[in-house]
């Protein structure tokens, strides 16, 4: 960053980007409330070393990545809170507002992946990024990123079929 360009306060970059922030985290949970939290103690974190962040080339993809990093860690963290039942609750069938409207079906698919798919697929498909960025992003090999949104991308084909949508022209 040069020095005529001045690095955006923690309160600035948080009004100009919060939005952003908050879509990406809705988009790897799938709940509004859990993005929230997600994003509130990502920011926490960062408040502390702000200067530092703001000090990199590009803030906006450190905090991204935080949010992505920190969205793997913290569903491991959180899940160990589920509880075990004898009986499953029923599970919700669709009807034909639910056919009609495409993305309550995709939602409910990607609720179904693991976590570390799920990341995969919003990385590439929301934030636009290639396998070499997802891979660096979340630690892993380029072949293992391909191998992890081929088996993604299976996977909620095989969902939306069975919901009854068409997938022949979908994503590869």
């Amino acid at each position: 960053m040069s020095e005529a360009e001045e690095a955006p306060s923690f309160d600035a970059f948080v009004a100009a980007r919060g939005s952003a922030m908050l879509r990406q985290a809705y988009v790897l949970t799938g709940d509004r409330y859990l993005a929230e939290d997600l994003v509130q103690e990502v920011l926490a974190h960062l408040y502390r070393k702000w200067d530092k962040v703001a000090a990199a080339s590009s803030p906006e993809a450190y905090v991204r990545t935080s949010i992505t990093r920190q969205f793997l860690s913290w569903r491991r963290r959180r899940s160990s809170g589920e509880r075990v039942t004898d009986h499953l609750p029923e599970r919700p069938s669709l009807d034909a507002t639910d056919l009609v409207d495409g993305d309550d079906v995709v939602w409910h698919a990607l609720a179904t992946l693991p976590r570390r798919q799920r990341a995969i697929l919003a990385l590439r498909f929301y934030d636009d990024r290639s396998d070499a960025q997802i891979a660096e992003i979340l630690g892993i090999s380029q072949s293992s990123v391909r191998a992890q949104a081929s088996r993604g991308i299976a996977t909620l084909r095989a969902h939306l079929s069975t919901a009854g949508l068409d997938v022949t022209g979908g994503v590869s």
